[in-house]
Protein backbone atom coordinates (compact mmCIF):
# COMPACT_ATOMS: atom_id res chain seq x y z
CA UNK A 1 0.00 0.00 0.00
CA UNK A 2 1.12 3.37 -0.60
CA UNK A 3 1.52 6.02 2.32
CA UNK A 4 -1.43 7.52 1.61
CA UNK A 5 -3.59 4.55 1.84
CA UNK A 6 -1.72 3.96 4.92
CA UNK A 7 -2.70 7.01 6.04
CA UNK A 8 -6.34 7.06 5.31
CA UNK A 9 -6.74 3.49 7.21
CA UNK A 10 -5.21 5.19 9.81
CA UNK A 11 -7.66 8.17 9.99
CA UNK A 12 -10.51 5.95 9.83
CA UNK A 13 -9.39 3.68 12.53
CA UNK A 14 -12.45 3.73 15.47
CA UNK A 15 -11.52 5.46 18.50
CA UNK A 16 -8.28 7.11 17.66
CA UNK A 17 -7.94 11.00 17.20
CA UNK A 18 -6.37 12.55 14.27
CA UNK A 19 -7.58 15.86 14.34
CA UNK A 20 -9.53 17.83 11.76
CA UNK A 21 -6.92 19.62 9.62
CA UNK A 22 -4.91 16.17 9.43
CA UNK A 23 -7.75 13.63 8.46
CA UNK A 24 -7.50 12.24 4.96
CA UNK A 25 -10.67 13.37 3.80
CA UNK A 26 -9.20 17.03 4.77
CA UNK A 27 -6.26 16.84 2.59
CA UNK A 28 -8.40 15.22 -0.41
CA UNK A 29 -10.72 18.50 -0.12
CA UNK A 30 -8.18 21.05 0.66
CA UNK A 31 -5.71 19.88 -2.29
CA UNK A 32 -8.43 18.77 -5.13
CA UNK A 33 -6.50 19.43 -8.24
CA UNK A 34 -3.08 19.27 -6.54
CA UNK A 35 -0.92 17.13 -5.37
CA UNK A 36 -0.20 15.67 -1.37
CA UNK A 37 1.52 13.20 0.31
CA UNK A 38 2.03 11.93 3.82
CA UNK A 39 5.39 10.66 6.12
CA UNK A 40 4.95 7.98 8.01
CA UNK A 41 7.16 6.78 11.32
CA UNK A 42 6.61 3.82 12.50
CA UNK A 43 7.60 2.35 16.07
CA UNK A 44 6.11 -0.18 18.66
CA UNK A 45 4.62 -2.64 16.17
CA UNK A 46 2.33 0.46 14.75
CA UNK A 47 2.14 3.58 13.05
CA UNK A 48 3.73 6.26 15.63
CA UNK A 49 3.52 9.52 13.70
CA UNK A 50 2.91 11.07 10.50
CA UNK A 51 2.52 14.33 8.47
CA UNK A 52 0.36 15.19 5.69
CA UNK A 53 1.76 17.73 3.21
CA UNK A 54 0.98 19.66 -0.19
CA UNK A 55 3.94 19.52 -2.57
CA UNK A 56 3.84 20.94 -5.98
CA UNK A 57 7.38 21.74 -8.40
CA UNK A 58 7.75 25.16 -10.10
CA UNK A 59 10.63 26.15 -12.89
CA UNK A 60 11.72 22.61 -11.85
CA UNK A 61 11.86 23.19 -8.04
CA UNK A 62 10.17 21.59 -5.05
CA UNK A 63 8.23 23.56 -2.77
CA UNK A 64 5.76 22.31 0.06
CA UNK A 65 3.65 24.56 1.88
CA UNK A 66 0.21 24.45 4.22
CA UNK A 67 -2.92 23.99 1.78
CA UNK A 68 -5.13 26.77 2.20
CA UNK A 69 -8.30 26.92 4.68
CA UNK A 70 -5.62 24.88 6.83
CA UNK A 71 -3.79 26.94 9.43
CA UNK A 72 -1.95 24.51 10.51
CA UNK A 73 -1.15 20.71 10.08
CA UNK A 74 2.24 19.06 11.07
CA UNK A 75 3.20 16.00 12.61
CA UNK A 76 0.75 13.70 14.10
CA UNK A 77 2.05 11.80 17.23
CA UNK A 78 -0.01 8.46 18.88
CA UNK A 79 -1.59 9.42 22.14
CA UNK A 80 0.23 6.19 22.93
CA UNK A 81 3.76 7.67 22.98
CA UNK A 82 5.73 8.80 26.20
CA UNK A 83 8.13 11.51 26.09
CA UNK A 84 10.86 9.51 24.47
CA UNK A 85 8.33 8.41 22.01
CA UNK A 86 7.21 11.57 20.86
CA UNK A 87 10.62 13.12 20.53
CA UNK A 88 11.96 10.25 18.25
CA UNK A 89 8.83 10.02 16.36
CA UNK A 90 9.29 14.05 15.52
CA UNK A 91 12.95 13.56 14.82
CA UNK A 92 12.39 10.39 12.40
CA UNK A 93 9.46 12.77 10.65
CA UNK A 94 12.22 15.81 11.04
CA UNK A 95 14.97 13.41 9.04
CA UNK A 96 12.02 12.91 6.17
CA UNK A 97 11.15 15.95 5.82
CA UNK A 98 14.50 17.02 5.31
CA UNK A 99 15.48 14.28 3.01
CA UNK A 100 12.33 15.37 0.23
CA UNK A 101 14.95 18.45 -0.13
CA UNK A 102 12.02 21.02 -1.54
CA UNK A 103 13.81 24.43 -2.64
CA UNK A 104 11.27 25.99 -0.29
CA UNK A 105 9.14 24.69 2.45
CA UNK A 106 6.89 26.14 5.07
CA UNK A 107 4.43 24.03 7.66
CA UNK A 108 2.97 24.81 10.83
CA UNK A 109 2.04 22.90 13.67
CA UNK A 110 -0.62 22.31 16.00
CA UNK A 111 -0.66 24.23 19.25
CA UNK A 112 -0.31 20.52 20.69
CA UNK A 113 3.12 20.20 19.27
CA UNK A 114 5.28 22.30 21.53
CA UNK A 115 8.77 20.40 20.49
CA UNK A 116 9.90 21.95 17.04
CA UNK A 117 13.96 21.36 18.36
CA UNK A 118 14.32 18.23 15.57
CA UNK A 119 13.40 20.28 12.81
CA UNK A 120 15.42 23.05 13.85
CA UNK A 121 18.49 20.58 14.18
CA UNK A 122 17.20 19.28 10.45
CA UNK A 123 17.88 23.29 9.37
CA UNK A 124 14.52 24.56 9.41
CA UNK A 125 14.31 27.71 11.19
CA UNK A 126 11.89 28.14 13.42
CA UNK A 127 9.15 31.12 14.51
CA UNK A 128 6.11 31.41 16.93
CA UNK A 129 2.91 32.45 15.58
CA UNK A 130 -0.10 32.75 18.16
CA UNK A 131 -3.84 32.31 17.63
CA UNK A 132 -6.67 32.82 20.09
CA UNK A 133 -8.61 29.81 22.07
CA UNK A 134 -11.37 29.22 24.79
CA UNK A 135 -10.32 25.69 25.95
CA UNK A 136 -13.35 24.66 27.20
CA UNK A 137 -17.01 25.49 25.73
CA UNK A 138 -18.30 23.55 28.47
CA UNK A 139 -19.91 26.34 30.17
CA UNK A 140 -20.69 29.13 27.16
CA UNK A 141 -22.22 31.68 29.67
CA UNK A 142 -19.88 31.50 31.95
CA UNK A 143 -17.44 32.60 28.86
CA UNK A 144 -19.70 34.80 27.82
CA UNK A 145 -19.85 36.78 30.89
CA UNK A 146 -15.95 37.56 31.12
CA UNK A 147 -15.93 39.05 27.81
CA UNK A 148 -15.84 42.78 27.74
CA UNK A 149 -18.48 44.56 28.65
CA UNK A 150 -18.57 46.82 25.36
CA UNK A 151 -19.01 43.53 23.56
CA UNK A 152 -22.08 42.55 25.61
CA UNK A 153 -23.52 45.74 25.28
CA UNK A 154 -23.50 45.67 21.60
CA UNK A 155 -25.13 42.69 21.46
CA UNK A 156 -27.88 43.65 23.18
CA UNK A 157 -28.94 46.19 20.41
CA UNK A 158 -28.18 43.86 17.97
CA UNK A 159 -30.50 41.11 18.92
CA UNK A 160 -33.04 44.12 18.81
CA UNK A 161 -32.22 44.43 14.71
CA UNK A 162 -31.10 41.25 13.60
CA UNK A 163 -31.85 37.63 13.08
CA UNK A 164 -29.68 34.95 13.34
CA UNK A 165 -30.28 32.25 9.96
CA UNK A 166 -28.91 28.46 10.78
CA UNK A 167 -29.38 27.76 6.93
CA UNK A 168 -27.34 30.04 5.12
CA UNK A 169 -26.48 29.25 1.56
CA UNK A 170 -23.56 28.79 -0.27
CA UNK A 171 -25.18 30.24 -3.31
CA UNK A 172 -25.52 33.36 -0.74
CA UNK A 173 -22.33 33.74 1.48
CA UNK A 174 -20.30 32.62 -1.83
CA UNK A 175 -20.82 36.57 -3.13
CA UNK A 176 -21.27 38.28 0.21
CA UNK A 177 -17.56 36.62 1.37
CA UNK A 178 -16.20 38.05 -2.18
CA UNK A 179 -17.92 41.60 -2.02
CA UNK A 180 -16.37 41.42 1.29
CA UNK A 181 -12.94 42.23 0.44
CA UNK A 182 -13.49 43.83 -2.50
CA UNK A 183 -15.02 46.86 -0.48
CA UNK A 184 -11.67 46.20 1.11
CA UNK A 185 -9.64 46.91 -1.55
CA UNK A 186 -8.59 43.39 -1.67
CA UNK A 187 -8.70 40.22 -3.92
CA UNK A 188 -10.78 37.38 -2.36
CA UNK A 189 -7.18 34.89 -2.20
CA UNK A 190 -9.90 31.44 -1.55
CA UNK A 191 -10.97 30.42 -5.32
CA UNK A 192 -14.34 30.11 -5.38
CA UNK A 193 -14.78 25.97 -6.35
CA UNK A 194 -12.24 25.65 -2.93
CA UNK A 195 -14.43 27.73 -1.22
CA UNK A 196 -17.50 25.63 -1.94
CA UNK A 197 -15.84 22.45 -1.87
CA UNK A 198 -14.54 22.70 1.69
CA UNK A 199 -18.15 24.31 3.23
CA UNK A 200 -20.15 21.80 1.65
CA UNK A 201 -18.10 18.80 2.13
CA UNK A 202 -17.83 20.17 6.30
CA UNK A 203 -21.09 20.97 6.54
CA UNK A 204 -22.19 17.20 4.54
CA UNK A 205 -20.26 15.74 7.10
CA UNK A 206 -21.47 17.14 10.22
CA UNK A 207 -18.19 18.97 10.99
CA UNK A 208 -19.05 22.36 9.61
CA UNK A 209 -21.90 25.58 10.37
CA UNK A 210 -22.55 28.12 7.89
CA UNK A 211 -25.15 30.62 9.59
CA UNK A 212 -25.63 34.72 8.89
CA UNK A 213 -27.28 37.42 10.52
CA UNK A 214 -30.33 39.04 8.57
CA UNK A 215 -31.78 42.20 9.18
CA UNK A 216 -35.24 42.10 10.70
CA UNK A 217 -36.51 44.94 8.62
CA UNK A 218 -35.44 43.87 5.12
CA UNK A 219 -34.06 40.48 5.63
CA UNK A 220 -30.68 41.74 3.89
CA UNK A 221 -27.36 39.61 5.33
CA UNK A 222 -25.54 41.37 7.67
CA UNK A 223 -22.83 38.94 8.51
CA UNK A 224 -21.79 35.66 7.77
CA UNK A 225 -19.58 32.86 9.35
CA UNK A 226 -18.27 29.56 8.82
CA UNK A 227 -16.76 27.26 11.16
CA UNK A 228 -15.21 23.88 10.65
CA UNK A 229 -14.89 21.47 14.23
CA UNK A 230 -14.17 18.05 15.10
CA UNK A 231 -14.86 16.10 18.70
CA UNK A 232 -12.00 17.97 20.34
CA UNK A 233 -12.00 21.73 18.41
CA UNK A 234 -13.60 23.94 16.28
CA UNK A 235 -11.83 26.72 14.09
CA UNK A 236 -13.18 29.98 12.67
CA UNK A 237 -12.07 30.00 8.80
CA UNK A 238 -14.23 32.49 6.72
CA UNK A 239 -15.95 35.24 7.47
CA UNK A 240 -17.88 38.44 5.90
CA UNK A 241 -19.51 41.71 7.17
CA UNK A 242 -21.59 44.25 5.37
CA UNK A 243 -20.47 47.83 5.25
CA UNK A 244 -23.88 48.91 6.78
CA UNK A 245 -24.10 46.06 10.04
CA UNK A 246 -24.47 47.41 12.91
CA UNK A 247 -22.16 47.28 15.40
CA UNK A 248 -21.11 44.48 17.18
CA UNK A 249 -22.79 42.09 14.60
CA UNK A 250 -20.26 39.97 14.15
CA UNK A 251 -19.75 39.86 17.78
CA UNK A 252 -23.01 38.64 18.58
CA UNK A 253 -23.16 35.66 15.30
CA UNK A 254 -20.11 34.68 16.99
CA UNK A 255 -21.62 33.95 20.43
CA UNK A 256 -24.71 32.62 19.01
CA UNK A 257 -22.69 29.70 17.26
CA UNK A 258 -20.61 29.58 19.87
CA UNK A 259 -23.29 28.43 21.83
CA UNK A 260 -24.29 25.61 19.32
CA UNK A 261 -20.93 24.80 19.37
CA UNK A 262 -20.44 23.77 23.43
CA UNK A 263 -22.89 20.51 22.35
CA UNK A 264 -20.72 19.67 19.57
CA UNK A 265 -17.07 19.83 20.44
CA UNK A 266 -14.78 20.67 23.24
CA UNK A 267 -12.98 23.78 22.96
CA UNK A 268 -12.76 26.51 20.08
CA UNK A 269 -10.17 27.98 18.28
CA UNK A 270 -10.74 31.75 16.16
CA UNK A 271 -7.51 30.64 14.55
CA UNK A 272 -5.14 33.53 14.17
CA UNK A 273 -4.26 36.81 16.18
CA UNK A 274 -0.98 38.11 14.38
CA UNK A 275 -2.53 40.83 13.13
CA UNK A 276 -3.08 43.56 15.39
CA UNK A 277 -6.73 44.65 15.32
CA UNK A 278 -7.40 40.77 15.29
CA UNK A 279 -5.87 40.23 18.48
CA UNK A 280 -7.44 43.23 19.89
CA UNK A 281 -11.03 41.55 18.34
CA UNK A 282 -10.21 38.43 19.75
CA UNK A 283 -9.05 39.30 23.40
CA UNK A 284 -12.28 41.15 24.07
CA UNK A 285 -13.95 37.98 23.78
CA UNK A 286 -12.16 36.85 27.23
CA UNK A 287 -10.03 34.43 25.24
CA UNK A 288 -6.63 32.69 25.71
CA UNK A 289 -3.45 33.86 23.74
CA UNK A 290 -2.19 30.31 22.53
CA UNK A 291 1.30 29.76 20.43
CA UNK A 292 2.09 27.53 17.96
CA UNK A 293 5.27 26.64 16.17
CA UNK A 294 6.24 27.35 12.15
CA UNK A 295 9.04 25.94 10.21
CA UNK A 296 10.31 27.22 7.54
CA UNK A 297 13.41 26.25 4.58
CA UNK A 298 14.25 28.28 1.72
CA UNK A 299 17.61 26.33 -0.07
CA UNK A 300 17.72 29.15 -2.80
CA UNK A 301 17.46 32.69 -2.15
CA UNK A 302 14.41 34.56 -3.14
CA UNK A 303 13.08 31.31 -3.95
CA UNK A 304 9.44 32.04 -2.40
CA UNK A 305 9.28 35.37 -4.90
CA UNK A 306 10.64 33.48 -7.60
CA UNK A 307 7.84 30.29 -7.14
CA UNK A 308 5.12 33.15 -6.92
CA UNK A 309 3.74 30.37 -4.32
Amino acid sequence: MTNKEIYRQLCETEGLYVPLFQQYWWMETVCQGKQWDVLLSNGHGRLDGAMPYLYGKKLGLKYILQPQLTPWSGPWLHPDLDFDGRFYTLKALAHALHALHPALCMQCFSPEITDSQPFQWEGFRQTTRYTFRFPSLADPEALYRSASRLRRRYDKAVAEECVVDEQLSLDEFVPFHVDYYRRRGQNDLIAEPLLRRVVDTACRRGQGLLWGLRSQRDGSLQAAWFVAYDERCAWSLLLAIADNAPHGAMSYLMWQMLRRLSSLTQSFDFEGGMDESLAFFYRSFGTVQTPYHCIYRSCLPFAERLLHV
